[in-house]
């Protein structure tokens, strides 16, 4: 599929933005293990949180979605889930690959964990070693660094872990696994990445002690069900927030964005950068904060980025980098090798085709540096099959002159479905 964009004046209106991925993944995958009913509320239709939907069902677990696109779980408890009777099927999903390898650890069968050509190639070593120090008997490709993974579930004991690279996903395969591990888990990272895991299982009453670089959680205590209402994805509205923050004349509302700390490093750079962002509505709804956000156009001046605010950021790179090529002067993006390892290398992939539509940009190991602002041109461009290239496109789309056409765009279903009909009202 292509997707057609064209220079805009500026965009303006009110609107919504679908559930956020991350807790939509992690309501799912611990309302599954408690005990209860769970009703979700606001829940992500993507395709990488379907996957875990999929998942889950294979492993025995009831989810209904109702006519009101309500998610419905009846959960199965800690030790309820069933050896699944085929390969589970992540897709191109690395937050339900590496999630699910935890759980499925502490279970008394066997799984194996499989997805598309893309999760072939991200690394798993990361989450493997640590849950192997746990007892975890878990074998991948290539000294157990590659999907598929297979897991043969045995009786795991807690740990001390200190992660050598801040990454939500390792803490939260750890910490899935300590819910079934004797003794008390601990987990010792960097620098603070996403906290949605925690505060869903205080939430769910588990054992859990949070600290500032430190969680403790102990095993066996049995999670409760409860309702989720989850917030909009500032990921997604992020694409939005910088449109309106480099086109003349812009003013948008988006209503009820999550902003959790770790996560509102986006709105963070922007501000420093001269972005003129009100937080509106402030209120926490199942232990995640949310506020409105009104956005309106201002000059944008060039900044450095360095390596401690990366964790809450990671995703919103690539837009940043659209984003330089606005501001005044010059912006310096480091400490972000980890962009090479996501759905494709982003650090390659928004440089090369940046450059194709007139950017001053220059790769770099760890990141990019850009030279702004300078007139971008239309064309045809590659999305590398990465959602968050092909949206951080559409916006550089909207800045450039004649039409840019933008190839493989279904990809960004896998994080944002309606994202063309979202941009096309703010237009409109």
């Amino acid at each position: 599929m292509k997707l057609n964009i064209y220079k805009v004046k500026k965009i303006s209106g009110t609107i919504n933005i679908p559930g956020d991925k991350s807790v939509s993944h992690r309501s799912l995958i611990l309302g599954s293990i408690a005990r209860g009913e769970m009703i979700i509320e606001n829940f992500l239709f993507s395709d990488d949180c379907l996957r875990t939907l999929e998942c889950l069902r294979n492993l025995g677990v009831e989810i209904q979605i109702t006519e009101n696109n309500l998610v419905r779980i009846k959960g199965k408890g800690l030790h309820g889930l069933r050896e699944p009777k085929i390969v589970l099927d992540v897709g191109n999903s690395g937050t339900t690959i590496r999630l699910l390898a935890g759980l499925l650890s502490g279970q008394q069968f066997y799984s194996v964990l499989d997805g598309d050509s893309s999760i072939k190639k991200r690394p798993m070593k990361r989450i493997v070693e640590p849950l192997r120090l746990m007892g975890a008997q878990i074998f991948g490709r290539e000294d157990s660094n590659f999907a598929p993974l297979s897991i043969n579930g045995s009786q795991i004991s807690a740990i001390s872990y200190s992660m050598p690279v801040a990454s939500a996903q390792v803490k939260s395969a750890i910490m899935l696994a300590g819910l079934f591990a004797a003794g008390e888990t601990v987990i010792n990272e960097p620098l603070c990445s996403r906290d949605h895991t925690e505060r869903m299982l205080g939430v769910l009453q588990a054992d859990i002690e949070v600290n500032p670089f430190e969680i403790k959680i102990r095993g066996g205590k049995e999670l409760q069900n409860t309702d989720i209402i989850i917030p909009g994805d500032i990921s997604s509205a992020a694409y939005f927030i910088a449109a309106a923050s480099v086109l003349k004349g812009s003013d948008i509302l988006i209503k009820s964005v999550g902003i959790n700390p770790t996560r509102t490093g986006i709105l963070e750079i922007l501000k420093k950068m001269g972005a003129k962002i009100d937080i509106l509505n402030y209120k926490i709804i199942s232990n995640e904060p949310q506020a409105d956000l009104r956005i309106k156009y201002s000059e944008l001046k060039g900044m450095e980025i360095g390596k401690e605010i990366i964790p809450s950021i990671i995703d919103e790179l690539p837009l940043l980098a659209v984003v330089a090529t606005q501001a005044k002067g010059k912006t310096v993006i480091k400490g972000a090798g980890e962009l090479r390892v996501k759905e494709t290398d982003r650090i390659k992939a928004i440089v090369d085709e940046l450059k194709k539509m007139n950017a001053d940009i220059i790769e770099r190991a760890d990141g990019f540096i850009i030279n702004g602002p300078t007139t971008l041109h239309g064309g045809v461009f590659s999305s590398h099959n990465d959602h968050r290239i092909a949206m951080s496109l559409s916006i550089a789309g909207l800045l450039a002159q004649n039409q840019s056409i933008i190839e493989n765009s279904e990809c960004i279903n896998i994080s944002f479905p309606g994202f063309e009909q979202v941009l096309q009202y703010l237009i409109e």
